[in-house]
């Protein structure tokens, strides 16, 4: 399935009208996230969630640049349904579900937007290929705090210990043709390992990444973009490919190397992933 794409995706907590205000004017400076996730969960504490509900209420009745979800408080909690009512009324373009652990958590919620399946546990990252499956899900987020404390693993500067879950979430979500997004980077003083984390993580074929601070935004758009350069080797070579095929010819030669109808597509989507991502009124832009 095709969707719009998800670099960056800043959580925002929902009992800090401040930080939702100064979210909703990021498109201004030209740092703008893909999408805003409006937090009633992990980052309000219980005595606010009430406040918290009723200040993203009244965010969602305002314009804003870019899609805005909501992460509503999990199955089970006494927040649930009320979340799940006020974001669904007020227009909210996905719902964020946080510890999706089986495809049933997500089959069974009847929802008009788009859902945004958490996988945090183990048990979630092993169901993740029928959760990802499940009409409805746009993507899978990962949630990296919760999964490590429960494999019990200790923190390590490239993720060695959660480099098998984060391939199968990718693997999962790639194969049912949904976004996989990678985890939050908490450290928001260190931007240097913040870029690395990113590196790694579209390496390992992630799409975006979930952020914290307006600061990582642009390096995460960045890392999980296309630059002009990309994009106008994309061209060169999608060129060359046409004109090889009008010639007859099944492959062609571009800087040296064969290509063929799978490079001619991946260039497609470099391109695509570019035009999609250029501010309105910019070359390629909407």
């Amino acid at each position: 399935m095709s969707a719009k794409p998800m670099r960056s995706m800043l959580y925002v907590p929902g009992d800090k009208p401040r930080a939702i205000e100064k979210a909703r004017g990021l498109h201004e400076t030209g740092s703008g996230p893909d999408a805003i996730i409006l937090d009633l969960e992990d980052a309000v504490a219980p005595e606010h969630k009430a406040q918290a509900r009723e200040n993203v209420r009244e965010a969602l009745k305002l314009r804003w640049p870019c899609p805005v979800l909501v992460r509503v408080n999990g199955l089970g909690t006494p927040y649930e349904n009320d979340d799940r009512e006020m974001a669904l009324l007020s227009g909210v373009d996905g719902l964020v579900l946080p510890k999706v652990e089986d495809a049933r958590t997500t089959g069974e919620l009847h929802v008009r937007v788009p859902l945004w399946a958490m996988i945090e546990t183990p048990k979630g990252v092993l169901n993740a290929p029928a959760i990802a499956a499940t009409a409805g899900v746009r993507g899978l987020l990962v949630g990296a705090n919760d999964l490590a404390r429960e494999l019990k693993t200790k923190p390590h500067p490239e993720r060695l210990p959660l480099l098998h879950a984060l391939s199968a979430v990718v693997l999962a979500a790639r194969a049912a043709g949904k976004l996989p997004i990678d985890a939050v980077f908490n450290d928001v003083r260190n931007p240097t390992a913040f870029a690395r984390e990113c590196d790694q993580g579209r390496l390992l074929g992630f799409a975006g990444k979930t952020v914290i601070h307006p600061d990582q935004v642009a390096d995460a758009n960045a890392v999980f973009g296309v630059s002009e350069i990309e994009a106008r080797e994309a061209q060169a070579l999608i060129d060359a490919w046409n004109a090889a095929r009008a010639e007859g010819k099944s492959v062609a030669t571009h800087n040296g190397a064969l290509v063929e109808q799978m490079h001619a597509d991946e260039a497609g989507e470099v391109l695509a992933l570019w035009q999609a991502t250029q501010p309105k009124g910019q070359p390629g832009g909407q």
